[in-house]
C-alpha cells in the first residue's frame, strides 16, 4: 500500500478509533518478500504509558481513561468498551488465556469441548494445533496462585467442578489453571509484541491512524477493495491504496464493534440503514451488524475480615450446565494503586457506562473514582465470584448513530432475552453460593454469619451497572441476574461466516477485502475468547502465504 495526503478535516484528534486485538504477522518467508504490508495501528502510539505490569491497576486504568474513545452507546446501560488495536484488549484485560484446543504441540484428538468449536469453524487442526502453540511460546505463562485463588480451587472441585486438570490449555470440564499474559514479575505481555516477529523490512505500522471508510471500484461485476481513507493524530486525511499485484487484499481485524460499523461506513450493509444515513450503497448485506452477541457476566461480592491479595483471574471452572467460574480478588496497595478498587468492575475501567449517553463522561468518571475514595477500606476488603454464561443463545444488533467513525455505534445484546440463558446464571449464582460455604473459604470470610439475602444485597450494592435495581432483587435470582448483568468484553458477532464473510473470511460479494477478527464468532470460543483470536490471525497468516505459494508454483 501507498498512503498519500488529501487534506485535512475539522475532526479533533482526541477522536480516535479504538479496535479489538490485532492479528499475529504470518512466518517470515521468501515468498513473502515480494509484497509489503501497510498495518494501520488506531490509537495508542507505543502504548502511551501504560504499565508493564498488572498488578498496579490504577495507572494501567488511567492510561486506558486518556485513550479510549468514550463509551459505547448501549441502552440496556450494560458497560461496554472498545479499546487501542494493537495493544487491545491486553493491554487493559484481565489476562488469562484459554487456548481451547490441546496445546504445546500435543495432536489435536478430535475430542472434548475445544473440538466442537473446531469442527463448527471448519478450521484445518493439523493448522490449528500449530498455531496455538507459536503464540504460546510469545506471551503466555503459567500463574502463581495466591491463597485467595488456591481457594476457589479447592472449593471447586468441593462442589463438583471436577476433575482437577492442573495448569493446561485445553477447554475441557473440571476445574484448571489456565495460561496468563503477566509473567512472574507481573509484566503484562500484549498480542503487539508479536510483531517482534514481522519481517521489519516487509511490514509498515503506522500509529494513531484512524481508519474512515474502505475505498470500492464498483465498475466490475464486483466491487472491489481499492484503498482505505484514514485520519492522522493532526486530523489530517490520508488515502493508502492497494498494489495492483495479484493477491493484494485488505484485511479487516477491527473486533466486534469496529468491523461491522466500518463496513456500514464503507457502503457494505442493510440498504435501508445506509440509505437512512446518506450512506452510497456499494453492497446491500442485510447480515452486518446483525447477531450481536455477549457473553453475560454476573458476580458475587465475598467480603473478607482482612486484605487478601490483588489477583485476575486464574482459576476457571468449567461446568456442564453452560456457565464459567471464575474469580478476581483484593485491591492494590502500592502508592499508585487507587484507594478502593472493585476490580474488574471499576468505573475507571470502563464499567460507569452504563449510565445515559449524555453523562458518559471522563467527569462522572472522575466523580465516582473521587466517591470511593471516600468510604473505608474495609468496605472493599474481598473479592469478587465471576459466573459467566458461555454461548449465550440471546443476540442483538449493531447500527450506526452517524457517520463519523470517531463515534461510536449504538449496540443492544438483549441480555437474558431467551430463558436458557437467564436459568444458567440462576444456575451458576447458586452454584456460587454453595461455593463461599465451602470450608476452604473459613479464613477469608465468616459466611456463616452472612444470610444469603445479605450476601446478594452486598452485591448488589457493589455492582456498579445503572440498570435500576429490584426490590425483590435478593429474593428472586432470576431478577439479581437481569439486575446486575456486566460484561466481560467478550461480545462477538456481527460478521458472521456463511452471512458476511465465506470460510475463507471473505467479505462475500466484494473482491480482495477480508474480515478476520471476533465479528465472525457466532460464540466466544473458551473461557476467554483472546488466544483463539491471536491464533486465528496466525492461522489466517500462514493459510494465504500457502495460497500465495501455490499459485506462484503454478499449482
Amino acid at each position: 500500500m501507498q498512503a498519500t495526503k488529501i487534506g485535512k478535516t475539522s475532526t479533533p484528534s482526541s477522536r480516535k478509533r479504538a479496535f479489538s486485538p490485532p492479528l499475529p504477522p504470518p512466518p517470515r518467508r521468501r515468498a513473502a518478500r515480494r509484497r509489503r504490508g501497510l498495518r494501520l495501528h488506531n490509537r495508542g502510539g507505543r502504548h502511551s504509558g501504560v504499565p508493564p505490569g498488572g498488578h498496579s491497576l490504577s495507572k494501567l486504568q488511567r492510561a486506558v481513561a486518556r485513550e479510549r474513545r468514550g463509551p459505547l452507546r448501549q441502552p440496556e446501560r450494560v458497560p461496554l468498551e472498545q479499546l487501542p488495536h494493537l495493544s487491545g484488549g491486553h493491554v487493559a484485560g484481565l489476562g488469562l488465556t484459554d487456548l481451547h484446543i490441546h496445546g504445546w504441540g500435543v495432536q489435536f484428538q478430535g475430542q472434548g469441548v475445544g473440538w466442537r468449536y473446531v469442527r463448527k469453524a471448519g478450521w484445518d487442526a493439523k493448522l490449528v494445533n500449530e498455531s496455538y502453540p507459536w503464540i504460546e511460546k510469545q506471551i503466555v505463562h503459567q500463574p502463581n496462585l495466591g491463597p485467595w485463588q488456591t481457594a476457589v480451587r479447592d472449593s471447586l472441585l468441593d462442589v463438583g467442578v471436577s476433575p482437577f486438570n492442573g495448569f493446561t490449555y485445553d477447554h475441557i470440564y473440571g476445574t484448571k489453571v489456565g495460561g496468563t499474559i503477566f509473567d512472574r514479575f507481573g509484566r503484562r505481555h500484549t498480542a503487539a509484541e508479536l510483531l517482534a516477529f514481522a519481517n521489519p523490512e516487509m511490514l509498515s505500522v503506522l500509529i494513531h491512524a484512524t481508519v474512515q471508510k474502505i475505498i470500492f471500484d464498483t465498475k466490475g461485476k464486483k466491487p472491489k477493495a481499492v484503498g482505505v481513507i484514514f485520519e492522522d493524530e493532526q486530523g489530517n486525511q490520508h488515502r493508502a491504496f492497494l498494489s495492483k499485484r495479484r493477491g493484494s487484499q485488505i484485511i479487516l481485524s477491527s473486533g466486534a464493534i469496529g468491523s461491522p460499523q466500518l463496513l456500514l461506513l464503507s457502503g457494505i450493509g442493510p440498504k435501508a440503514d445506509l440509505t437512512k444515513m446518506n450512506i452510497s450503497v456499494v453492497l446491500d448485506n442485510k447480515f452486518v451488524g446483525k447477531g450481536m452477541s455477549d457473553n453475560p457476566l454476573n458476580t458475587v461480592f465475598i467480603p473478607t475480615n482482612k486484605p487478601i491479595e490483588q489477583s485476575l483471574i486464574q482459576i476457571v471452572g468449567i461446568t456442564k450446565r453452560g456457565v464459567y467460574i471464575e474469580a478476581s480478588s483484593g485491591f492494590g496497595q502500592s502508592p499508585d494503586s487507587i484507594h478502593c478498587n472493585h476490580g474488574i468492575l471499576s468505573a475507571e475501567i470502563g464499567q460507569l457506562s452504563t449510565i445515559p449517553p449524555k453523562q458518559r463522561t471522563q467527569e462522572a468518571i472522575s466523580a465516582y473514582r473521587k466517591s470511593k475514595k471516600d468510604l473505608p477500606h474495609e468496605a472493599f476488603m474481598g473479592g469478587f465470584i465471576l459466573e459467566k454464561i458461555a454461548s449465550p443463545v440471546s443476540t442483538g444488533e449493531l447500527s450506526l448513530i452517524n457517520t463519523n467513525a470517531g463515534d461510536n455505534p449504538s449496540v443492544t445484546f438483549n441480555y437474558f432475552s431467551h430463558p436458557y440463558d437467564l436459568q444458567r446464571c440462576v444456575d451458576g449464582i447458586r452454584m456460587v453460593e454453595k461455593l463461599v460455604t465451602s470450608k476452604h473459604f473459613s479464613n477469608f470470610t465468616k459466611f456463616d454469619d452472612m444470610s444469603r439475602e445479605k450476601l446478594l444485597n452486598m452485591s448488589v450494592k457493589a455492582n456498579v451497572n445503572l440498570i435500576p435495581k429490584h426490590t425483590n432483587d435478593t429474593k428472586s435470582l432470576e431478577q439479581f441476574c437481569k439486575d446486575t448483568v456486566i460484561t466481560i468484553w467478550h461480545y462477538h458477532g456481527g460478521c458472521h461466516v456463511g452471512k458476511v464473510v465465506g470460510p475463507d473470511y471473505r467479505v462475500r460479494g466484494v473482491h480482495r477485502l477480508r474480515v478476520i477478527d471476533g465479528s465472525t464468532f457466532t460464540e466466544s470460543p473458551g473461557t476467554n475468547p483472546q488466544a483463539t483470536v491471536m491464533m486465528m490471525g496466525r492461522y489466517m497468516g500462514v493459510k494465504i502465504l500457502r495460497e500465495r505459494l501455490r499459485r506462484s508454483a503454478g499449482v
